[in-house]
């Protein structure tokens, strides 16, 4: 017989979540399998994720609340087990991010991960390892629904022209990333302006930066290096950020020039892709 792992649920949002899918199906009377059938997957998964070693998504979270009666509990809880994959110096970020009611970002070379599509953020997370690569896809993905609240925070995002023509992923990837900042055109609180190659040297050279905004707490610039985060809420240092993202908007395309732009550099560049492109697969 095989053994069955025990799991410690204080250990983390993933090992509650393990123990209470677990918990919840042997109360239910089901195996792995019987389960895994009624949510449609399989129950290998079920129990990989019973185990830690699988990171539930929202949507097996949803159909587990649907099949086994909890009244929502696996989609409440997955947005805590998501959170928790994200590395711990960016998650004090993605808390502030979740609760900022502006968000100014500025990016040279990638898409804001916040408007990436889940094949671009494939690709890029997967650049250095594909250790638990769908995990962490997951956790980008989760990131993303502060943009699906009915008030979303409103954002403004400059991309660097370089950001449409660096491949990620392969042609056809880039082809639905470019699409979908096309799509995010007509939503009322996002705004995308492409900083043209022509504008030469400008504000941004030194790398991204976000400014937060909050209706009461005091606004926060959070900038990367290679190793971790900093954010800060020094008011010089908001007042610098603010000036220099102000300029960057003022040398950026308007929006509707910006999309005209990301359309022609998505004709130009990336055409028409055949379903068989296997890097978009990975």
């Amino acid at each position: 017989m095989t053994a069955v792992r025990n799991l410690d649920p204080s250990a983390s949002p993933l090992d509650y979540y393990g123990s209470e899918l677990r918990r919840l199906r042997e109360a239910a009377g089901l195996s792995q399998a019987q389960l895994g059938s009624i949510v449609f997957c399989t129950g290998s998964l079920v129990g990989q994720i019973e185990t830690t070693k699988k990171v539930p998504t929202r949507d097996f979270s949803e159909r587990v609340d649907a099949g086994l009666g909890t009244d929502g509990m696996f989609s409440r809880l997955v947005g805590l087990v998501l959170r928790s994959q994200l590395p711990s110096w960016f998650q004090p970020y993605a808390e502030m991010e979740a609760r900022a009611t502006f968000i100014s970002t500025f990016q040279p070379q990638l898409v804001y991960g916040l408007i990436q599509t889940e094949g671009y953020a494939r690709a890029i997370l997967g650049a250095r390892t594909d250790e638990d690569l769908d995990g962490r896809v997951a956790a980008r993905m989760e990131r993303q629904r502060v943009l699906e609240r009915s008030r979303p925070p409103a954002t403004w995002v400059v991309l660097g022209e370089a950001a449409l023509h660096q491949e990620i992923g392969g042609k056809r990837v880039m082809r639905r990333q470019l699409q979908h900042l096309l799509a995010l055109h007509q939503r009322k609180w996002l705004d995308i302006q492409v900083l043209p190659f022509e504008v030469g040297e400008h504000e941004g050279l030194t790398g991204s930066f976000n400014i937060l905004r909050f209706g009461d707490d005091p606004d926060i610039v959070y900038t990367e290096d290679f190793i971790q985060g900093h954010m800060t809420a020094n008011p010089e240092s908001i007042q610098e950020g603010s000036l220099r993202y102000d300029r960057l908007q003022a040398a950026a395309l308007s929006v509707r020039d910006s999309a005209a732009l990301i359309a022609r550099v998505m004709e130009e560049r990336y055409g028409e892709q055949p379903e068989s492109d296997e890097r978009s697969m990975a």
